[in-house]
């Protein structure tokens, strides 16, 4: 988990989206000395070139927190680094390529996100930075190209997941609708995102699995667990009961709740339940839905 050269301390959250890999970020970013960055493999493109906002609500080119990350990294952000690292990504980082994920470009690739790290730990005054990019392929790079990192494996029922990617969900930062998927095409993500987290323990990384449920029904519990195994400190005054109190964190993208500085209830929404096409998602993730815990047909 600590990076072999500067001693950052690098925690990945990985797993599909709408899991609760924001929220989960949000929550240990409220820890002592955790610096919370958001789902940095977008940086590029939505922070860097189109200047979407941080989570602090200034535009990213206008973040002085940013500012300062792309100043120790690189000198400073330009089109032409943003161009490069997104030309990297298209090369290097594809989940069809985990298995064998070697690439002539893999090192510049895991290279320039170690840098960001870096830099984020150093402006924030943090030893432990959390990426919440999701994907599994970019943690396979990490992995592979020495990074030491420690992926958090959030996980949640596949009928929930497939019920919230139903939604329509207006972005913040421009109001457009985000990406809509069908139960069939969320169920084959959902297994193909989870088995390739699963195989990132072959790599030598360190690799802790959380549910989503277990966190809503029981958060300071779950917090408290994984806190003591990623060697932070459990101190968890912002957790009462089910309300979290939320401070402002400078997150360079990421879902709405990105944005939420304030209390936010946390509650198990079990509205999938009455969804339709839940029978269809059930069958097509199993068994690695019953191997998580998720088992047998909806009530």
């Amino acid at each position: 988990m600590t990076h072999p050269s500067t001693g950052t301390r690098v925690v990945f959250l990985g797993g599909l989206g709408r899991s609760g890999t924001t929220l989960l970020e949000r929550l240990l970013g409220e820890l002592p000395g955790v610096a919370p960055l958001g789902e940095v493999v977008h940086l590029w493109a939505r922070g860097v070139l189109a200047g979407e906002p941080c989570g602090c609500g200034e535009p990213f080119p206008a973040c002085p927190f940013w500012r300062e990350v792309g100043d120790r990294a690189f000198g400073g952000w330009s089109e032409t680094l943003a161009t490069r690292a997104l030309a990297l990504r298209h090369r290097v980082d594809r989940t069809r390529r985990v298995l064998r994920i070697g690439h002539p470009d893999l090192a510049e690739y895991v290279r320039t996100y170690r840098r960001v790290y870096d830099a984020a730990a150093v402006a924030a005054g943090a030893r432990v930075v959390i990426d919440s990019s999701k994907h599994a392929s970019l943690a396979h790079c990490l992995a592979a190209g020495g990074a030491a990192i420690h992926v958090i494996h959030v996980v949640r029922d596949p009928r929930a997941v497939a019920h919230s990617w139903r939604r329509t969900v207006r972005r913040p930062e421009d109001g457009r609708p985000m990406t809509r998927w069908s139960p069939a095409r969320t169920a084959l993500h959902w297994t193909a995102q989870n088995l390739a987290l699963d195989l990132l323990a072959r790599r030598g990384a360190q690799v802790t699995r959380l549910r989503y449920e277990d966190l809503v029904t029981d958060p300071r519990a779950t917090l408290t667990s994984l806190a003591q195994e990623l060697g932070l400190p459990a101190e968890l005054p912002f957790v009462t009961g089910s309300t979290a109190r939320l401070t402002m964190a400078h997150t360079a993208s990421g879902n709405p709740m990105r944005f939420t500085v304030g209390p936010l209830g946390l509650a198990l929404d079990d509205s999938w339940r009455s969804g339709s096409r839940r029978g269809l998602v059930t069958a097509l993730t199993w068994p690695l839905r019953s191997r998580y815990g998720y088992r047998g047909a909806p009530a």
